[in-house]
């Protein structure tokens, strides 16, 4: 996924700040699962763990791509490693998710493991 960097994601001096790069994980995220016609209501992905890496800056009006890649998946989580690239990798996180259906742990529905299987590296 391609976004370009508006000035609502960068501080006073145009670089982006650095929660934005979570949320535009997020959108990726969450884009895989819009692109197959599934929505969430009363169910989703919570995140359990993340472990960051940044590694450069994003600039207002850069063009940055978001990488998805499935490492694990279990009954009721996914392991996932998420990259974001400005012509080189800029940052890269490893991210846990679980699945909570109508407010509780629940096991991932089949066409979730579809399109995750899609993902996987």
């Amino acid at each position: 996924m391609k976004i370009r960097i508006y000035y609502d994601a960068t501080d006073a001096g145009g670089i982006v700040y650095h929660t934005e790069y979570l949320k535009f994980c997020e959108q990726a995220r969450s884009e895989i699962f819009f692109s197959h016609n599934i929505f969430f209501e009363n169910e989703g992905y919570v995140v359990k763990e993340i472990k960051a890496n940044y590694i450069n800056s994003a600039k207002l009006g850069d063009i940055i791509e978001i990488k998805t890649f499935v490492k694990k998946i279990k009954n009721a989580s996914v392991e996932i490693h998420q990259e974001i690239y400005k012509d080189k990798k800029i940052f890269e996180a490893d991210i846990k998710l679980a699945y909570i259906k109508n407010g509780k742990l629940s096991k991932i529905p089949q066409k979730h493991l579809e399109v995750l299987n899609e993902y996987k590296k």
